[in-house]
């Protein structure tokens, strides 16, 4: 306990996920126990459903790296949970749909619609265990340390497995998911007496202003209905005529997508022909290769129970031979010792042998001595007969002795040949049935051996077999994904190839349309840089009255309705319409207009005689 303690104070990570592992269970249990009692589905506005989310927001956050963007550092949880799509195909739709929702702008409001969604699913759970499988992906947007990468996240995932009996029905789309700000309010989760006595009085309160805000609502609902529907009574009396007249156009258009959706209908016939004939064909193979592989492995577990058995067999055996050793062990301990023992007799019986011979030897000097000393005093040995005798005596009782001594000697010599032969003959047992018996014991061993590697092939062939399928249903899962992704890939680049065609096209003629409107105006610039001189040139000259120009300046041809006058606004020369035939286009002016020949001024037309 004390250990637990001291880790729990050194490693500031561990108490995190503890808080957050109890956060996350107080509000699952509220949430369910909420729910029940509310007896309904749930909305958005739901404080306890608000407060899981906040929860769920902040254990994804823990531990999570920080990814280098472009301009800044982003910390977002929207990376990991896009992953699901790539490990559970059935999230392929939640992605997509979180995506296309319009008022999402930041990862942080995509990842809390994608949480809402996944729980109205009643699929959160599947989903973040299929994450929490995958350890190695998600090290790389989460810390060693994080609560994802850790046993309280398996135990977060087993609690949301309880969230399927809540049935929740929550507006994403109109819903402000990027700003909302993720605070856990904690005085949700604490109780007093009172909140405990009065706990049923708040619940039927509840219900009744849940009732009356109810039925507040539908007045409101059905007035605002009653309203529009009067406006789309009216609308609909105006568009009614133009329906009737749109519908005989519609009718022809039935007919042939009628006849297109018979044609569509027959291909689509064709096509379920051809792939159900694919999926047949697919189930024959899948079900050939369990079959072969439900006998393979039928076969391993007989031979894998075969090679148990003798392994038994023979470590039963190892033991036989180990305790028949242990004994041959004993009673080689025995021999030895009765061989110590024998030759500590023997070299007793040598040493007796050694003084025995030396007592002979001195008796034999003596004896030498005396028969010296005998004949030296052959007359001492006269007088001394009787003590001769008397050392004959003694010499024969020495001779008797000498006779008993050897023939114990000779027994004794008998006795330790037949000790030296029994002995080799032990020796030479004991080694034969040793050898025969580390023989055998080799060849155990070699047997147990060849089996422990058989039973080691045997068994890794079954792994890699086992591991061969798995990495085959991956890649066939893999490659469908490839495929569908693939598919979606050529339609967006068709799609981008023929906008960029559209792009290029409507480039190229907003260019040439860019040069012409450049050489007009540069030639425009010019001709009113001529008229600007002309006319600082021609200040304070009079325009010439209507009643006096009766013909033209240049061609002098009297003026009709066929020549109408054109008066310039600066030298006051009138002219024809066939004399001044210059125009000039003009960026503020649809049209061109006509400029005077000398001056070249903007020429107006006299519509009568009146005009000035």
């Amino acid at each position: 306990m004390f250990f637990s303690v001291v880790l729990a104070v050194k490693d500031p990570t561990a108490v995190e996920r503890a808080n957050l592992l109890n956060m996350a269970k107080l509000s699952i249990k509220g949430l369910i126990e909420s729910a029940l009692s509310f007896g309904r589905t749930l909305d958005s506005d739901y404080p306890p459903l608000q407060q899981f989310f906040v929860v769920m927001e902040h254990c994804l956050k823990h531990g999570l790296k920080v990814r280098k963007s472009f301009l800044s550092y982003n910390k977002t949880i929207w990376g990991p949970l896009e992953l699901v799509e790539k490990l559970y195909p059935e999230a392929e739709e939640i992605a997509a749909s979180v995506r296309d929702l319009p008022g999402l702008k930041t990862p942080l409001g995509r990842a809390r619609a994608w949480l809402r969604l996944a729980l109205m699913q009643k699929k959160m759970a599947d989903y973040l265990r299929c994450l929490i499988i995958q350890r190695d992906l998600l090290s790389e947007f989460y810390e060693y340390h994080a609560l994802m990468m850790e046993e309280e996240g398996a135990v977060i995932v087993g609690l949301l497995v309880g969230l399927n009996v809540i049935d929740a029905n929550l507006c994403v789309k109109g819903e402000d998911l990027d700003s909302q700000v993720g605070v856990i309010d904690f005085s949700v989760y604490l109780k007093s007496d009172d909140d405990i006595g009065g706990k049923e009085r708040n619940v039927q309160i509840a219900a009744i202003l849940d009732q009356k805000n109810y039925v507040e609502e539908l007045n409101r609902q059905l007035n605002s209905t009653v309203s529009s529907l009067h406006a789309r009574v009216d609308s609909l009396e105006k568009s009614n005529t133009k329906l009737i007249e749109e519908l005989a156009i519609a009718k022809n258009n039935i007919i042939k997508l009628q006849e297109e959706n018979h044609q569509l209908r027959s291909e689509n016939t064709l096509i379920l022909m051809k792939t159900q004939h694919h999926l047949e064909a697919a189930k024959v193979d899948v079900e050939a290769e369990l079959q072969t592989y439900k006998h393979s492995r039928q076969g391993l577990d007989e031979m894998y129970s075969e090679a148990r058995r003798q392994l038994r067999e023979e470590a039963q055996l190892r033991q036989d031979m180990e305790n028949e050793l242990v004994v041959q062990v004993s009673m080689k301990h025995e021999i030895e010792l009765a061989m110590k023992l024998l030759e500590k007799d023997i070299h007793e019986k040598q040493d007796t042998l050694i003084g025995l011979r030396q007592q002979l030897d001195e008796v034999k000097a003596i004896n030498v001595e005396m028969y010296q000393k005998l004949q030296v005093s052959e007359d001492a040995m006269k007088e001394k007969n009787e003590i001769i005798s008397r050392l004959e005596d003694k010499t024969n009782q020495i001779n008797a002795t000498m006779k008993q001594l050897e023939q114990r000697l000779q027994q004794a010599e008998k006795a330790q040949m037949e000790a030296e032969a029994e002995d080799e003959k032990l020796k030479q047992e004991y080694v034969n049935k040793s050898e025969s018996l580390q023989n055998e014991f080799s060849q155990k061993e070699k047997q147990l051996l060849q089996l422990e590697t058989d039973l080691k092939i045997e068994k890794e062939w079954r792994q890699t077999l086992e591991d061969d399928l798995q990495k085959e249903k991956e890649t066939v899962s893999h490659l469908r994904t490839e495929t569908q992704e693939i598919v979606t890939l050529k339609k967006e680049f068709l799609k981008l190839q023929e906008k960029n065609k559209q792009l290029k096209s409507t480039c190229e003629d907003q260019e040439a349309a860019l040069q012409e409107l450049a050489s007009k105006l540069s030639e425009s610039k010019l001709k009113i840089e001529d008229i600007k001189e002309a006319n600082k040139a021609l200040q304070g000259q009079v325009w010439l009255k209507d009643k006096e120009a009766t013909h033209c300046k240049l061609c002098e041809k009297e003026f009709s309705l066929s020549k109408r006058k054109h008066h310039c606004r600066n030298c006051g020369e009138i002219f024809c319409n066939a004399c001044s035939d210059n125009e000039l286009p003009l960026p503020s002016s649809p049209k061109p207009v006509r400029v005077c020949d000398s001056c070249h001024a903007i020429l107006i037309q006299r519509c009568s005689s009146n005009v000035p």
